[in-house]
Formats: C-alpha cells, structure tokens, sequence
C-alpha cells in the first residue's frame, strides 16, 4: 500500500489526485502531526522524505530527501519495497 501524507489542504490533494489518477491514497497533515513524528520537518519547512514500511508496521527504509527527479531514487525505492515485501533482487 502507498500512503502520500502532504501538508497541503485535502481539497487541494484529492483534485490533484484525481487529475493525475494516482493510484493510492493521500493524507493531508497541515498540523504537521505526521511531520514531526517521522522527522520530516526542518527549519519549519516539511521535506520529501520517503519511508517503506514492512510487513510488520515498522519503517524498513527511510530516503530522506526523496529526490523525485533522480532515477536513482526510484531505482533504490524499487529495491526498498522488495526487499520489505521479502522478494530477491536480481543476481
């Protein structure tokens, strides 16, 4: 499951969301509960951060920041989410 959490307004993620069919769900955090208890705020700003949670409810990965516009990030994300849902990885 994919979970997005902003602090932008939930009106303004659900039409987001829905112009862009994403298939997963978003969360609006404008109080910023959910930023400061995974650490995702700095200087009063809100980072992109990207946190995998296994199986078990816990954090298996954690990329802070989550670069969106690095192949590499989506690359190491690919390979966080096998790893959490217990798939080898090639070789």
């Amino acid at each position: 499951m994919v979970l997005a959490v902003s602090a932008d307004a939930d009106t303004t993620q659900m039409s987001w969301a829905r112009d862009a069919s994403f298939p997963f769900l978003f969360v609006s955090d404008s109080s910023h509960v959910i930023d400061n208890l995974y650490g995702s705020t700095r200087n009063s700003r809100t980072l992109r951060n990207l946190f995998v949670i296994g199986p078990d409810g816990r954090i298996a990965h954690r990329i802070t920041p989550f670069v969106v516009l690095s192949q590499d990030a989506y690359v190491e994300l690919e390979r966080a989410v096998d790893r959490a849902a217990g798939v080898a990885g090639p070789g």
